[in-house]
Parts: C-alpha cells; sequence; structure tokens
C-alpha cells in the first residue's frame, strides 16, 4: 500500500478548517469565472496537508477533487479549488451562471493509519482508502470516501466498504472474500462549508475592512465549521 503519510493518530497534527479556507477556494473560482486574475495572498498558515475542496450546488454534488498526499497549502487550496470546479471528468464545467447558487466545502486530512481490518473504522469518524487486486483482471485498485459521505448516503460500514469497491471500477460483485482482501486505511477529517451568500458577505466585509485582510477575524455570518 503507498505511503499517505501514516502516522500515530495519537499524535498527527490535526490541521482546522475554516471560513477562511471555503472563502479563499471561493476567491479562486471567482475570478477565474470572470477571466480576472487572482492574486489574493492567503492570510491563513501554510502548513503541509492533505485536502480535498467539494463544490454543491442545491444539495447536489458538482466537482470534488483533492490529494490524499500532503502538500503546502496555499497553493494546493488554489489548484484543487479550480480543478474540482472545472476537471471533475464526472461533471460539466461549473459556469458562471452557477456561481451564486454553490457552496464550497473544504477538509483538511489527518490522522491516517492503517486500519486492523476491512471493518475496523467509525462511520462519521473516519474516511477510508482502501487497495486490493482486481479477482478478475488481476489489476490494483485503488479508492476513498471522505468520512462525511457515508452519513451523507445514511450508509452502514458494509455498504459503505461496497460502494468504494464498486467506485474503484471493480465490476465483481462484493462478498467476503473480496471484502477481507482490501487493505485499509483509515484518516480523519475537519471541514468547513460556507454558501455563496456567505462569501459574498465577507467579501464586501473585508473590502471595507481598514486593513484589507480576512485573517479568519471577520464575522462570516452563519459559515459552517464542524
Amino acid at each position: 500500500m503507498r505511503d499517505y503519510g501514516n502516522s500515530n493518530a495519537a499524535t498527527a497534527l490535526v490541521h482546522q478548517a475554516g471560513p477562511e479556507h471555503a472563502h479563499f477556494a471561493f476567491s479562486v473560482l471567482d475570478a477565474f469565472l470572470n477571466n480576472e486574475d487572482h492574486d489574493e495572498v492567503p492570510g491563513f498558515e501554510n502548513v503541509n496537508t492533505a485536502l480535498f475542496v467539494t463544490w454543491n450546488m442545491n444539495h447536489r454534488l458538482r466537482g470534488c477533487i483533492g490529494t490524499l498526499e500532503p502538500r503546502m497549502l496555499h497553493k494546493a487550496l488554489k489548484d484543487y479549488a479550480l480543478t474540482s470546479a472545472v476537471r471533475d471528468s464526472r461533471f460539466s464545467p461549473i459556469r458562471l451562471k452557477e456561481l451564486p447558487h454553490l457552496e464550497c466545502k473544504v477538509s483538511l486530512l489527518s490522522c491516517f493509519e492503517n486500519a486492523a481490518n476491512w471493518e475496523d473504522w467509525q462511520v462519521g469518524k473516519h474516511g477510508i482508502i482502501i487497495e486490493f487486486v482486481d479477482p478478475q483482471l488481476n489489476c490494483l485498485r485503488t479508492a476513498t470516501f471522505l468520512p462525511d459521505v457515508p452519513p451523507e448516503q445514511g450508509w452502514d460500514v458494509v455498504q459503505t466498504i461496497d460502494a468504494l469497491i464498486r467506485k474503484s471500477g471493480c465490476e465483481s460483485r462484493p462478498n467476503a472474500a473480496l471484502r477481507n482482501s482490501l487493505q485499509v486505511i483509515r484518516y480523519q477529517s475537519t471541514i468547513c462549508s460556507m454558501s455563496y451568500a456567505e462569501y459574498m458577505a465577507a467579501k464586501d466585509l473585508k473590502a471595507g475592512s481598514n486593513n484589507g485582510s480576512l485573517n479568519g477575524q471577520v464575522d462570516l455570518r452563519g459559515a459552517a465549521l464542524n
């Protein structure tokens, strides 16, 4: 199994996702869709972390891409904010007219550790990565779900694992033997969500502030941090 920066979960650094991260992601996409340069300097710490950026529209997934391998956050967040919005092959690129209907969710990942078996993780607490050899094609398969996916879908452990096997591209029917062949890494995340309305409110406050810096101090009027 690849090294995803595994560490003892008890001692791993946990980077807290906050409104400033979701605001920055929105500003990247806003500038791109309006054909403007994006020269904003992030006010948050440039930590080394794995991350995902998710775009939803009307409570439906519109794009989600990230990295399981740690990268420096300033550049990575800028890259994946745009990549998830316009280069997710499952969806057409997000268009300017859709911008006001979007919600951005930034997930910072941490506490990667090997699970004892395919059942050794908790729904709602852990994200999981699986790796296994496809029994039909004898090729390596891998896939991941972020921690919030199973609760959103109403899945238990078995349903999540079987959905993840299918997500990997494997066409074999999930069964006990296939589940037991999985290598599993579990991880945790912190998440911050922000609507376009919240982004615009914060943008207006930022424009009117004396120092012009967000730095996590502007009232984002209900941005969901969890």
